[in-house]
């Protein structure tokens, strides 16, 4: 039984067992698959039925048995993987790192620390979130059960970029260009999710910019208007009078116990 085990399966596949890599051991992007799936299904047994169709989703070789345990075979040599009647499942020792599980704890931590005001707990777990979320899931691969993955790994992506803008935010002036960065992208990911707006206009309000804060409204109200027919929400309209009033001048007031934190 393997002591330690470290996998990533967002961006490039990594394998570590016992502090030795083992990826260059993966047969082919056939091999990155199977084991991507095993990985994200690690938790509950793998059935035969369910590998293929993840690894030949237009249709098993004629050889599906004889492939698959050849393939099986030779995933053994790079994790340990046990077998029964149920079907396949990873022995992955206690305590073995797995980047997308790392990520969801990472965004979790991340969450409670704002709910607590801790700033700098929050800057922190939220780029660990990040950084794992930015690779991708797979990229490249054309897979059907994959999609939600990638579906729960862009919302984790956005939820982190959305804790990390408001941590940087709470943490001060001289982190109101790191909110304003987090802020675009958000805003690029998700154009409909208003919270990311609102942390956009906080964060060059901050930096006296409230020209370009209320630009942002703008753009958000036009876009809403014409590809949905409804107006900003009231917490974003109320943001907006703040701003247009001149009532947010430093990163200080934008965080004041009066400014309200949400999520769209």
């Amino acid at each position: 039984m393997a002591r330690s085990a470290r996998i990533q399966v967002c961006g490039r596949v990594r394998v570590e067992v016992d502090g030795v890599r083992r990826d260059d051991l993966l047969p082919g992007p056939q091999g990155r698959r199977a084991l991507a799936f095993l990985v994200v299904r690690r938790h509950d047994p793998v059935s035969r039925d369910a590998l293929v169709d993840a690894l030949w989703s237009a249709g098993p070789p004629a050889s599906v048995d004889a492939a698959v345990h050849a393939l099986v075979s030779k995933l053994r040599r790079v994790v340990p993987i046990a077998a029964d009647r149920v079907g396949l499942r990873l022995e992955l020792p206690p305590g073995a790192w797995v980047d997308i599980e790392a990520a969801r704890d990472s965004l979790h931590r991340a969450e409670s620390a704002l709910a607590r005001g801790d700033w700098g707990r929050a800057w922190g777990a939220a780029q660990t979130a990040l950084f794992t979320a930015r690779r991708g899931f797979l990229p490249g691969e054309a897979a059907d059960w994959a999609d939600g993955v990638r579906a729960e790994l862009e919302l984790i992506h956005q939820r982190a970029l959305e804790a990390y803008a408001t941590a940087a935010l709470g943490i001060g002036r001289t982190e109101s260009p790191t909110a304003e960065r987090a802020g675009r992208e958000l805003v690029g990911l998700a154009p409909f999710r208003e919270s990311g707006h609102r942390l956009l206009m906080r964060a060059l309000a901050a930096q006296g910019n409230s020209a370009e804060a209320l630009r942002v409204y703008e753009a958000l109200a036009r876009r809403l208007r014409e590809e949905l027919g409804v107006a900003p929400g009231e917490e974003t309209r109320a943001l907006h009078a703040q701003v247009l009033a001149g009532l947010f001048g430093s990163a200080d007031e934008l965080n004041s116990p009066g400014t309200k934190r949400s999520r769209s």
